[in-house]
């Protein structure tokens, strides 16, 4: 089943954080990741969410989703983003 990594991010260092995006890219893809949505306009519907910036990703289930995340080729580019915004970033399965 498929597995999606949703992230809200706040940017507070745009040059790290395109530093970030460059770097993630490659560990998204070799670990079978696609981007679904990267920072596209946000509108909100319902309630006081006002996200800066959503990003979407999809593996091919959680376990692979969650081994991308801990790969050591994501550490620098997470302590990347850490540095450069504050993110909440969930995996949730899809259907």
């Amino acid at each position: 089943m498929a597995a999606y990594v949703i992230v809200e991010i706040e940017t507070t260092d745009p040059e790290g954080m395109q530093r970030y995006r460059d770097a993630a890219a490659p560990s998204v893809e070799s670990h079978g990741g696609r981007y679904i949505a990267r920072g596209g306009a946000v509108e909100t519907l319902e309630g006081g969410w006002s996200p800066q910036r959503i990003v979407v990703l999809e593996f091919e289930n959680a376990k692979q989703a969650r081994a991308w995340w801990e790969s050591e080729e994501y550490r620098e580019p997470k302590l990347l983003r850490q540095r450069a915004g504050h993110t909440r970033m969930i995996i949730v399965d899809g259907v």
